[in-house]
């Protein structure tokens, strides 16, 4: 943890950015200001959270941090903030790291930090085509269902097949809504969560929104270890176990065929809940993705969340839940008290993307494009640092976990990264509790082309080597 004084230091330089400045006008970006100032972007992100209760700056999500308006000469008037200090009390959310990840790259950046697809790669003539068929529907301003439209709601069903019927699906803004609206449903206030270890830094953001205690389960080549999850039930009394069976994020593991009834049986055991986040169902290489969890479960154990945004485009803010018993009465109540419902246009849309013959071809391309960008990148790492290594060369999603030697310190040499124009994730995010080892997340999907991967690795070992 960057000590007060750095954070103070970085929130001096950016104030005198901001000085220069007019009122409104945008500020450099985290990555930028990493870069400058050669400190993490955890520390320039309590720096400006820092000046924004100052009211030095304002943060706009998505679009970035800005010069705050002045007031007028000879007012002598400054705004006081404390008061809020007592009033918001413990803070519980730190979006970080998500933010880190979400910002634009700078044009002579690589970034190997996104786990979003690189524009080249979505189907943008596709969804403009759809957008345009959907907004001449005679009632795509029309009010949806709560649950969503029917006919998206019954091609989620039709793809995740077994039992699942369209009665099941609850139609969500994106996989982000649907982890939190299903954390909170499943599991209370105080109560703990257990989740594999290492995971996806989002859901332990929303965990920690809702004042959930997580637990980890380790997570080996195979998936998470069903003895380690029946033990960690029993020590715990968790009822709700959050788990990726599909390309985990981070390590890109597939849960095997004979832990999956394994995993099933100690939920089971324990009274508790499956919560299966299948994000990447639509990002196979080689050979599709294996069927759903919740298609082994015959007792409404497993929720399922899935979501179109990863393939089709980050903008497209379309999931959905899929539950089935009491459960599911529960998530469409939290679902409803949350935004009532998702935009029927944008519902419109997806539909008309997903029933197009563009959408396999899509898919087809996509699954080629991502298994010669993962070995490309796997290639330029066993060639220019060979003692990074790879546990698991995954056969989907976006991303290679990878592990370092102990001596390299994965926060520091993310700063070096960054100053050599290159942003990496340390894996340090992706775990609940203490790492077993030293490891990065490299993403090979958001990178313009392919051959920028082994820039960003040649980058990468010039900012290793410089530590």
């Amino acid at each position: 943890m960057p000590a007060e004084g750095s954070v103070a230091t970085v929130a001096a330089a950016i104030r005198t950015e901001a000085g220069r400045r007019r009122a409104g006008e945008r500020l450099p970006s985290t990555r930028e200001f990493t870069r400058r100032l050669g400190v993490s972007p955890v520390t320039v992100s309590r720096a400006l959270a820092a000046l924004v209760s100052e009211g030095v700056v304002i943060t706009r999500p998505g679009e970035g941090s800005f010069v705050a308006a002045r007031p007028a000469a000879g007012s002598g008037q400054v705004a006081d903030f404390s008061w809020q200090t007592l009033a918001l009390g413990e803070r519980r959310t730190s979006a970080s790291g998500l933010l880190v990840s979400l910002e634009e790259p700078a044009a002579d950046e690589i970034p190997l930090a996104s786990g979003y697809l690189h524009p080249s790669l979505l189907p943008v003539r596709a969804l403009a085509a759809a957008m345009a068929r959907a907004g001449r529907r005679p009632d795509a301003w029309q009010r949806p269902p709560v649950t969503g439209i029917d006919g998206l709601r019954a091609w989620f069903a039709r793809g995740i097949g077994g039992q699942v019927d369209a009665a099941d699906v609850i139609v969500t803004a994106g996989a982000q809504g649907a982890l939190t609206a299903a954390f909170r449903a499943l599991v209370p206030a105080g109560e703990v969560l257990l989740v594999e270890s290492p995971t996806y830094p989002g859901a332990l953001a929303a965990a920690a929104s809702a004042g959930i205690r997580v637990a980890p389960v380790p997570v080996d080549h195979d998936g998470i270890r069903p003895d380690a999850l029946a033990r960690a039930f029993a020590a715990t009394g968790a009822r709700a176990v959050y788990c990726q069976p599909t390309f985990q994020n981070p390590t890109g593991v597939v849960l095997s065929a004979q832990r999956r009834p394994q995993v099933l049986a100690a939920a089971a055991a324990a009274g508790a809940f499956v919560l299966e986040d299948d994000y990447g169902r639509y990002l196979a290489h080689e050979r599709p993705a294996p069927p759903p969890l919740i298609t082994e479960a015959t007792d409404g154990r497993v929720v399922h969340l899935t979501s179109l945004t990863k393939p089709a485009s980050p903008s497209l803010r379309i999931g959905a839940l899929i539950a089935r018993g009491p459960v599911a009465e529960r998530l469409r109540a939290v679902r409803v008290v949350d935004d009532f419902f998702v935009s029927r246009p944008l519902q419109e849309t997806a539909l008309e993307l997903v029933s197009s013959p563009a959408w396999p071809r899509h898919l087809a391309n996509l699954a080629r494009a991502l298994a010669a960008r993962r070995s490309t990148l796997a290639l330029a790492l066993q060639q220019r640092i060979p003692q990074f290594t790879i546990p698991v060369l995954p056969r989907g999603g976006v991303c290679l976990w990878v592990r370092m030697p102990g001596q390299v310190a994965e926060d520091q040499l993310a700063v070096r990264a960054a100053r050599h124009g290159v942003v990496i994730s340390p894996g340090r995010s992706f775990h609940p509790a203490e790492p077993p080892g030293s490891f990065i997340r490299l993403s090979f999907a958001a990178a313009a082309r392919p051959e920028d991967l082994h820039e960003g690795v040649r980058r990468l070992a010039l900012a290793l080597a410089a530590g």
